[in-house]
């Protein structure tokens, strides 16, 4: 799969981080579509494609997932991709603030690909978002759809 093909879904509820999130893709070249959930509910009506306006969208090649989220706890959301034959194999990546060691040992548990804490400071979170397109979009080979 060609790497600027390779869809993204942020899940992410503070406004601000997504836009980080953006910026950082943008500083860094990264051109990749990114599709923005606000929140734990909307990002399984997106993944599962639950109401109209997402059911003609491809689900995502990868999943960028905060965990404290409104309506639906991150952790659910991971619960729910990772017990569903038709997601499971959706690679998800925890970005978030959380240290909880709790939350490691369940994102992992639950079946995450990788855990990342996000960097409050934008040049670090800049370099944190480079390091992960490099390996996700030109190391790590991403399960066909």
């Amino acid at each position: 799969m060609n790497p600027k093909n390779i869809k993204f879904l942020l899940v992410e509820d503070n406004p601000d981080d997504v836009e980080l999130t953006l910026r950082a893709f943008r500083k860094n070249n990264l051109a990749n579509e990114i599709i923005v959930a606000n929140d734990g509910e909307e990002a399984l009506d997106i993944i599962f494609q639950r109401i109209e306006k997402y059911k003609k969208q491809s689900l995502p090649d990868l999943i960028l997932l905060d965990l404290q989220l409104p309506k639906v706890s991150g952790l659910e959301v991971l619960r729910e991709i990772k017990n569903n034959p038709a997601t499971k194999i959706i690679p998800v990546i925890v970005l978030t603030s959380s240290k909880e060691e709790k939350d490691v040992i369940e994102s992992y548990n639950l079946g995450v690909n990788s855990y990342i804490r996000k960097p409050v400071d934008f040049d670090k979170f800049s370099e944190v978002v480079l390091q992960l397109g490099l390996y996700w979009l030109l190391l790590n080979e991403i399960p066909p759809k």
